[in-house]
């Protein structure tokens, strides 16, 4: 029997009545039982500084294990001024790091953004691609989920609204081909 196939999730919002939260545990919900998601807690790290490579941070030690230990990576994220959240900057730094160890290499990865505004977060999704791409990370290029005006992708119960939800089946069918690969 194979081991089941491993899936990091990482919520780029730390907000705990976060939009893209609820498109996390959505997606998540839809993912076959026979792969493994966990979450990556991101809101207790440190930022990251190169003068912490040679010290013992329980903390980054522990996403860099998560992070290792995965088949694929899902990131579900805001956009935060144009571009991704820090606290995702910082986990994407922390992972790449020290020199020559980073985690992302060949790393399968998806990315999910949802925004209430127009765009869906595209640039911030853009900007983590474009990261990813630079430490040599397999990017998941299609399907694309950018979810703009992601306030009236819910219903009146705050859950995923019927037609969201089959946009987000379509992500999933992919993504878990894509794992598969």
């Amino acid at each position: 029997m194979s081991t089941p196939a491993r899936v990091a999730l990482i919520i780029g919002s730390l907000r705990e009545a976060s939009i893209n939260r609820k498109f996390a545990e959505y997606i998540v919900s839809q993912i076959p039982d026979s792969i493994e998601v966990e979450e990556v807690n991101i809101a207790d790290l440190p930022l990251y500084n190169q003068d912490y490579d040679n010290q013992d941070i329980a903390n980054y030690t522990r996403v860099r294990k998560q992070l290792s230990q995965a088949d694929a990576v899902l990131i579900v994220t805001p956009e935060h001024n144009r571009t991704m959240p820090a606290a995702l900057k910082n986990v994407i730094d922390i992972g790449s790091r020290p020199h020559g160890k980073s985690v992302w290499t060949d790393k399968k990865v998806a990315v999910v953004t949802a925004s209430p505004g127009t765009y869906g977060g595209r640039v911030s999704g853009l900007d983590v691609r474009k990261s990813m791409q630079m430490l040599s990370a397999q990017m998941m290029v299609s399907p694309e989920v950018y979810l703009g005006r992601a306030a009236e992708s819910l219903d009146e119960n705050g859950q995923v609204s019927e037609r969201t939800q089959k946009f987000l089946k379509r992500f999933v069918d992919g993504f878990v081909e894509y794992i598969a690969k």
